[in-house]
């Protein structure tokens, strides 16, 4: 750019000295206008580029680190985070364990070996510093103390406790769980406190934070549910027909934007939150387990089983670009996007010698 400056310069200075020589410009003052006009176009246009570069500069991953899981074994589940304190909780299914990642360290720093029964859902609640692991096998949801990792309660509800959400609006966390409910538990008493029926077990889903919406994925079911944080009542269903297997869930409240991620075929439908319509589609990788949007940014990013991580931009709330596939790994489909680290957390499970690892990419860097 300086060296696009400086030659402008030149090239005015020597058109000058033309004209001058020639009697067409004799005044200082005319000079420097034209000197000023040619500098004040070179800057507008170097801006533009520097503009353009760093409207783009935030559509990549870069992988900064991997920490690795020793002795980690079976399927990684759910993921969840300690923004603050710097640490990340890992929900180990198949070894029947969660793991503790100190992110400042770089390294694993404990493990929870106890009061657990194959588990995939995890929130930790920094108010109370609390975890809450949710079980598959017998569908219990643990609270752990958040520092000595005690085991403090144990809630029992009825078989596959799957995915946890937090409301840090009221201070509930809400469970799917068995063959079609959602639990809402006081995060800070541990009573349940009511229950949302659903026509089959649900997977990922989406709390407003708003509204008083929920949106439930129901593969068994072909369907999205919609119903009401308040009264625990569903208020519409949507059925499914292009697509099967709908897993990951995303929103984009602010645009009313529903991102719902498919096996089958691989692909993300975009739902009006208001109507229920489709309002886009596009091809993702095969497998997909969590999806995320960085409203910061306007990207979608989804993890996908086959081995690879796709970056999606928003151009606007129905238009949507594919500006990066990463190859992670076999068998890495679960992640976790937390923005105010600026970080997506991709959990790969040990498969033919490749050992578990959580792989960490910063965003736009």
């Amino acid at each position: 750019m300086v060296v696009t400056y400086v030659t402008g310069m030149l090239v005015t200075l020597l058109i000058l000295s033309s004209l001058i020589s020639n009697g067409i410009f004799t005044t200082k003052i005319k000079i420097r206008s034209i000197i000023i006009q040619n500098a004040y176009a070179s800057d507008r246009h170097t801006n533009e580029l520097s503009n353009a570069s760093s409207s783009t500069s935030n559509t990549s991953l870069s992988l900064v680190e991997r920490i690795p899981l020793p002795n980690v074994t079976g399927r990684i589940d759910h993921l969840g985070a300690d923004k603050k304190g710097e640490r990340l909780f890992v929900a180990e299914l198949g070894n029947n364990s969660v793991d503790i990642i100190d992110l400042r360290e770089g390294k694993r720093i404990s493990s929870i070996t106890t009061g657990r029964n194959e588990p995939q859902g995890i929130a930790f609640i920094p108010e109370l510093n609390r975890l809450f692991v949710a079980n598959r096998a017998d569908g219990s949801v643990n609270i752990f103390d958040g520092k000595t990792f005690t085991l403090l309660q144990t809630i029992r509800l009825n078989g596959d406790a799957d995915n946890i959400r937090y409301d840090s609006n009221n201070g509930l966390i809400y469970v799917g769980y068995g063959n079609g409910g959602l639990a809402v538990i006081n995060a800070a008493s541990g009573e349940k406190l009511g229950n949302i029926q659903l026509p089959g077990h649900p997977e990922s889903f989406q709390l407003e934070k708003f509204g008083n919406k929920v949106f439930v994925n129901l593969p068994d079911d072909n369907s999205i549910i919609v119903a009401d944080k308040k009264n625990l009542k569903i208020t519409s269903k949507w059925t499914l027909t292009s697509a099967r297997e709908n897993f990951p869930m995303a929103l984009d409240e602010g645009n009313h934007r529903l991102f719902v991620g498919f096996r089958d075929p691989a692909k993300v439908i975009v739902y009006d939150t208001e109507s229920g319509r489709e309002a886009a589609s596009f091809n993702t990788a095969k497998d997909v387990d969590d999806i995320f949007y960085d409203a910061v940014n306007k990207l979608i990013y989804i993890s996908g089983g086959e081995g690879a991580v796709d970056i999606f931009k928003q151009r606007d709330m129905d238009h949507y670009d594919l500006v990066n596939r990463i190859l992670s790994a076999q068998g890495a489909r679960t992640s976790l996007f937390v923005p105010e680290l600026n970080q997506l957390y991709l959990a790969v499970p040990e498969h033919r010698g490749q050992e578990a690892q959580i792989q960490i990419y910063e965003v736009g860097c």
